[in-house]
């Protein structure tokens, strides 16, 4: 098991709350994950620089107790964060096997564990197997998502209507492939995010302009945690389990999400478009 967290903001945001001060907090679950952790953070000024926009830090230590996850979650801002932490499964300790993964422009996170391999292993196009570093599971799956988009010819575009069909495609084709395991994971390009659950626990927070709970509050151990918010902004939360005391709905198992950032961050479930008779 791991714990997986995705945040798409509206302007830059400190995201050091959900990452080490609150209640339940990824620095405080990560007691009962400790096999790593990773931070992917997506800043539009670095995609405008000429970069993919992500900055991606990584460790294989237990992340309360590892300084260096510290330092970076209080220092933590941007847009769009994708974060994990993790209980291994398949694959060794290592940074090779820590997400979030990345390929161009494309970030990935998983959890759950998948048990059929040998068919994610015959989908995967002799190309993306090849930059496979690692020995996980996630990874697989991964390399199995950009084969196809690649057969689509969309690995190199931003998240598109055409993409919406491909992702709910795939995710219903392996949720109904006996056995294949639990895939819960976040993909997104740093403008949309796609997030599915099947298999593990998913929950959904918005937050607005008006949001008051925010200000501060006391933590359970007394200490008071204020949360920087400015009138203007917006975002969206999508965690493995209610980081905080605000009112986080529990996505339904099968449920996928397009969260995009632009005109200002908002959510919808995708469904297969239907078949006129």
């Amino acid at each position: 098991m791991c714990r997986l967290l995705g945040i798409i903001a509206s302007e830059p945001t400190e995201f050091r709350l959900v990452l080490r001060e609150a209640p339940r907090s990824l620095a405080h679950l990560s007691r009962e994950h400790r096999d790593g952790w990773g931070i992917a953070i997506h800043e539009a000024t670095r995609e405008t620089d000429g970069g993919t926009g992500w900055t991606i830090q990584k460790g294989v230590n237990c992340a309360s107790e590892d300084s260096r996850f510290h330092d970076i979650a209080v220092g933590s801002r941007g847009e769009v964060l994708v974060a994990h932490i993790r209980q291994r499964t398949v694959g060794v300790t290592s940074l090779d096997n820590t997400h979030p993964f990345q390929s161009s422009h494309w970030v990935f996170a998983h959890n759950g564990t998948i048990k059929d391999l040998d068919y994610l292993r015959g989908a995967i196009s002799d190309e993306r197997r090849a930059q496979v570093r690692g020995d996980t599971d996630s990874e697989l799956f991964f390399a199995h998502v950009l084969t196809m988009m690649d057969a689509r010819g969309i690995a190199n575009s931003p998240a598109s209507p055409e993409l919406d069909t491909m992702m709910l495609e795939v995710s219903k084709e392996l949720r109904a492939r006996p056995d294949f395991g639990a895939f819960n994971f976040l993909l997104t390009d740093g403008k949309t995010m796609y997030a599915h659950r099947f298999g593990r626990s998913l929950y959904l927070l918005e937050r607005g302009p008006d949001d008051t709970v925010l200000s501060a509050r006391a933590s359970r151990d007394g200490t008071i945690v204020e949360t920087p918010w400015s009138q203007r902004r917006q975002a969206v939360f999508v965690a493995s389990e209610r980081l905080t005391d605000e009112p986080w709905q529990e996505l339904d198992e099968g449920t996928m999400l397009r969260i995009d950032r632009y005109p200002n961050p908002q959510w919808r479930r995708l469904n297969l478009p239907r078949i006129a008779a």
